[in-house]
């Protein structure tokens, strides 16, 4: 949760799981988890292709001679080995056989980083969204970056430096997680977690983490922590430079523990800018996907009409199957209209917020499209789409819908199906591959930015909606008070009155056959 951030979200792909979004084309932009095996040492290079390597050239060196000849830049990239070892890995993003040679740790756990630290430079190389890395030498930034690793002694500082060489790419969504964040962040996207109920993310433009929403109930949400608060410190460690799922990890912890955050609140200055510090319990955080009701509603000509309405916190693994089976019972209820509710969802699996438009969509509509590293644009399109209704639609957003929400909230507009209500969404469109390496870490890559199915840009720039609604909550009636329904307490939102006005005023098409 803090943060199911946003495969492309794909939360697991370079971050989230190596299922395939659709297999025949975009085996690289799921959430799922790619695993490359290595072989042990010594390996002689990278390499992917059937017929057998050329052989191999080695010769003895010190690991002094090794370090001259780096700093030297004398070591081949392409050519045989000449360090005291190398490494290989199967991974497909390598299309030629390629060796990397370096001077060999005396520290073993440094050593196994090394490797790492090749392997993720190797899926950087040829899979990342930028191909002039930030306009740098990656060749040259790889063995910077090993010279700058072999004198020490932990993996926490050997991984500190792959953290550096990923930085300087300018892009905050490339990174990578240790073994132990990892399997944090693969609970975290099945729906349930210890820790303090909120989701964090980096701010594209000021590089700070920010709360984009807690669960509802969770001690994070107890406390007063608002979407939009940034954090700055979590026991005592400030958070300058660090990641999201670094900031997330630091958060978990087994339940019945505590964790003191510092947060900021405003707008930087002013009486409206305040310091906060909270001592936060950990407990088991159940996380449902998604919570509804039927709302009952008289229109302007006096007919009575029910609304589904529907909140989906988050795209885990099965908020796509509990969103048919809350369509299928909302219908059978006589539910006349839909309000899907996208606000301060950070996003998840982005595969499932695919899937989920399908459930509203006919066809064989564009959902998303993607441009790779070389600045090719492709759809991705459904099959034959058959939605479950086609009843009228809302979809509220705010500046909390990120990533997945932002690619479902743009199938379903450009589309035609629903309305936008709300505010601007948070703008994160760079979809990310995971891939777990050979040591358990993780290394998420972004390796496209996707744009709305009518070409409109979301990176850095977010939805604006059609109908943009305030976000203070009316005073309710004293009836409604009283009754205290989930229905009910929806009617205190402001951007729910203007959804249902919306709604109103289009005719219900009915359940789909």
């Amino acid at each position: 949760m803090e943060p199911l951030c946003p495969n492309f979200d794909l939360l697991k792909s370079s971050r989230p799981s190596s299922v395939p979004l659709f297999p025949h084309r975009f085996s690289s932009t799921n959430r799922g988890i790619t695993k490359k095996p290595c072989s042990p040492f010594p390996c002689a290079s990278y390499n992917r292709n059937t017929n057998p390597p050329p052989p191999i050239k080695t010769q003895q060196s010190t690991a002094h001679d090794l370090l001259k000849s780096f700093k030297k830049g004398v070591v081949g990239f392409a050519a045989a080995a000449t360090a005291l070892a190398s490494v290989c890995s199967d991974s497909p993003a390598f299309a030629e056989s390629l060796t990397v040679a370096f001077p060999v740790s005396r520290a073993q756990e440094v050593n196994t980083v090394q490797r790492t630290l090749v392997e993720a430079w190797g899926l950087i190389r040829e899979t990342f969204v930028d191909p002039t890395f930030n306009h740098q030498d990656w060749d040259l930034k790889l063995q910077q970056t090993m010279v700058e690793m072999f004198p020490l002694k932990s993996a926490d500082a050997a991984y500190g430096k792959i953290r550096g060489m990923l930085s300087t790419l300018g892009d905050p969504f490339t990174r990578i997680i240790s073994p132990k964040e990892y399997q944090s962040f693969r609970i975290g996207s099945d729906g349930n977690l210890q820790g303090v109920g909120v989701f964090v993310s980096v701010e594209p433009k000021t590089g700070h983490l920010v709360v984009l929403s807690c669960v509802k109930g969770s001690p994070a949400a107890r406390a007063g922590i608002h979407d939009g608060d940034e954090l700055i410190e979590i026991n005592g460690q400030r958070l300058d430079g660090v990641d999201s799922e670094s900031a997330a990890q630091r958060l978990r912890g087994q339940a019945g523990t505590s964790v003191t955050v510092k947060l900021h609140r405003g707008n930087g200055s002013g009486s409206g800018s305040s310091i906060k510090e909270v001592k936060l319990p950990r407990e088991l955080i159940r996380l449902s996907p998604i919570s509804s009701t039927v709302i009952t509603h008289r229109t302007p000509d006096g007919r009575l009409t029910k609304t589904g309405y529907v909140k989906l916190i988050t795209f885990s693994q099965t908020a796509a199957t509990d969103m048919k089976n809350t369509i299928h019972e909302m219908e059978n209820q006589g539910v006349q209209s839909y309000i899907l509710d996208l606000r301060n969802n950070p996003g998840g699996l982005v595969k499932v917020g695919l899937d989920v438009a399908q459930i509203w969509l006919d066809g064989n509509e564009t959902l998303v499209n993607t441009i790779d590293r070389d600045g090719h644009m492709s759809p991705i399109n459904m099959a034959n789409g058959h939605a479950l209704t086609h009843d009228p639609l809302v979809v509220l957003v705010n500046e909390g819908s990120a990533s997945a929400s932002e690619i479902l909230a743009g199938a379903l507009h450009d589309n035609g199906r629903a309305i936008l209500v709300g505010h601007k969404t948070f703008g994160k469109g760079k979809i990310q591959s995971i891939t777990e390496l050979h040591d358990g870490s993780a290394l998420f890559v972004t390796v496209a930015k996707y744009v709305s199915p009518a070409l409109h840009d979301i990176d850095q720039v977010g939805i604006m909606p059609d109908v943009q609604c305030t976000t203070d909550m009316l005073n309710p009636p004293k009836e409604i008070l009283k009754e205290r329904s989930p229905a009910s307490s929806l009617e205190a939102d402001s951007c729910i009155m203007v959804a249902e006005h919306e709604l109103d005023i289009q005719k219900p098409k009915g359940t789909a056959s």
